[in-house]
């Protein structure tokens, strides 16, 4: 599809609307792959899409300019095949275009696709005239890979961000204020959570760097994925700004599984004392769950519990694989710690546990709480008092 975001600023992406998806992380509402076509005395095509869409994606270029040889810059502000899959093509049909990208992009595209092509590379402060408009480039490595940059626009102040400040989100209508706020921001936190949350350092910095550096002014932000930014600024940058400061809410989440309901038994009574002391819990059990889902939760929550029963000696499976994906995240979450059950074994899941905690780099890690088989009334009593306890250490 076509649309007149600005004067000569056109949106060419594309809607992905059967995405379920994105290399393990559920995308409920699908997706879009976001292009940009910006026309002057030269023409730049700002980002393009995922290699399967590559004819639809064309045919929407043709609809703005009818020849793909009038475009001069082919921009690529990320190598990532969701953003660059239709290159090879776009290539072959603008044989005059340069590609633009960073220094460290040229090197990845290179590789990537092993092609001998015109490519420049660019730094910091860099610019391209187009005629009356001017591209400005501002490298911002790990957000998401080594080679990401974003590009600014003037005189129109328009950000075109690649990853930051997008979701997966698919609807025929653009714009921010054509579609509910609340949805929006929805998954513009499980885009966070789920993507960047582990470089929230480097985003601080980047939103320094952009808003009070560079001192730039943002009329309107185009990301890669999801809706365009433009009545809501604000609001994104807010929300940006807060989970890059690792800030935390007083929330709780309960998370774990079960084999024969001994660990369940466990989670709900904790959850009982957590609730008794007025902090906002929510209780996942991981079979059948969405982990990505409960990683959106991960990004704003103080405190977490993961209990699992014993199996082999070791944490259940799907807890195993809910840790492994926690701390690659680096979440923000001040205090944690553990429960579950065992059988026959004294040797139980709570060493295995209590260790994929601390290289989360969690700063607070209760002591684990743990019974042989089936929890009586009294360790249930215990179990409550376990939450009671966490949910202090929350408030505190």
């Amino acid at each position: 599809m076509k649309l007149e975001l600005a004067k000569d600023v056109f949106y060419v992406g594309i809607i992905d609307w059967n995405l379920r998806d994105f290399h393990g992380y559920s995308t409920h509402r699908g997706s879009t792959y976001n292009s940009y076509l910006v026309l002057d005395e030269k023409i730049a095509l700002i980002d393009n899409v995922k290699a399967p869409f590559t004819d639809e994606f064309i045919e929407n270029i043709k609809e703005v300019i009818g020849d793909l040889n009038k475009i001069d810059y082919l921009i690529c502000n990320h190598l990532e095949g969701d953003h660059t899959g239709s290159l090879p093509k776009l290539v072959e049909l603008c044989p005059n275009a340069r590609i633009v990208t960073s220094e460290r992009g040229k090197a990845g595209f290179l590789r990537m696709y092993k092609k001998n092509w015109d490519i420049q590379a660019v730094k910091e402060g860099d610019t391209i005239s187009l005629g009356k408009r001017t591209l400005t480039f501002v490298p911002v490595p790990m957000v998401h890979w080594p080679d990401s940059m974003v590009t600014y626009l003037t005189p129109d102040n328009i950000l075109f961000s690649n990853d930051a400040f997008g979701q997966h989100y698919a609807s025929s209508k653009r714009l921010d204020a054509q579609n509910p706020l609340s949805e929006i921001l929805e998954e513009a936190k499980k885009y966070y959570a789920n993507i960047v949350m582990h470089v929230s350092g480097i985003i601080k910095n980047v939103l320094k760097k952009v808003t009070e550096d560079l001192k730039l002014q943002i009329d309107m932000i185009c990301p890669s994925h999801g809706i365009v930014w433009k009545e809501h600024i604000g609001v994104i940058l807010k929300h940006y700004t807060m989970w890059a400061n690792r800030e935390t809410v007083e929330k709780a989440l309960v998370i774990y599984d079960t084999m024969w309901h001994s660990t369940e038994k466990m989670a709900i009574a904790i959850t009982k004392g957590i609730q008794e002391e007025g902090v906002d819990v929510k209780v996942f059990r991981l079979t059948g769950m969405d982990l990505s889902d409960i990683i959106t939760e991960v990004l704003d929550a103080r405190g977490v519990l993961v209990g699992s029963p014993t199996l082999n000696n070791g944490m259940f499976p799907t807890v195993g694989a809910f840790l492994t994906y926690f701390k690659g995240l680096r979440p923000p979450t001040k205090i944690a710690g553990s429960f579950g059950s065992f059988g026959w074994n004294p040797k139980n899941a709570m060493d295995q546990v209590m260790a994929e905690l601390k290289e989360a780099r969690i700063p607070e890690i209760m002591a684990p709480l743990t019974y042989n088989f089936i929890p009586d009334p009294e360790e249930l009593v215990k179990c409550k008092e376990f939450g009671k306890e966490f949910a202090k250490k929350i408030k505190s």
